[in-house]
């Protein structure tokens, strides 16, 4: 198996910290006291505050519950490790909208009886 795959995280799926302890000895680490996050490729496992499970979190999902209450959106553990570009609206987005862009006479947004 040269140069395949060994780890794929589809869906993460929150850790005990026994099977993280285990890990880190596996991976040549320091494991006492418990780290706050163990970097691997692809992600990052975050104790959480309790001290009892390590949450798996990757750049599109982390098993933290509140990742599972607010779907589709970005946790803290996904914000502070896997920052987000600025997005720009593109031409496309800008299309797909209903709302009107075009301006009345003058640069006015809608009827003017005077102008000063």
């Amino acid at each position: 198996m040269a140069g395949g795959v060994i780890v794929e995280v589809k869906s993460p799926v929150t850790q005990t910290t026994e099977a993280t302890v285990l890990l880190l000895k596996y991976l040549g680490k320091p494991f006492d006291p418990l780290p706050q996050e163990v970097r691997l490729p692809g992600a990052v496992l975050v104790l959480s505050n309790k001290k009892d499970c390590y949450y798996v979190t990757t750049e599109k999902a982390c098993s933290c519950p509140s990742a599972t209450y607010r779907p589709g959106q970005s946790c803290k553990h996904q914000r502070k490790h896997y920052p987000q570009k600025v997005e720009t609206r593109s031409m496309a987005d800008a299309l797909d909208s209903i709302r009107p862009t075009g301006k009345w006479a003058g640069g006015h947004n809608g009827p003017v009886l005077e102008v000063d």
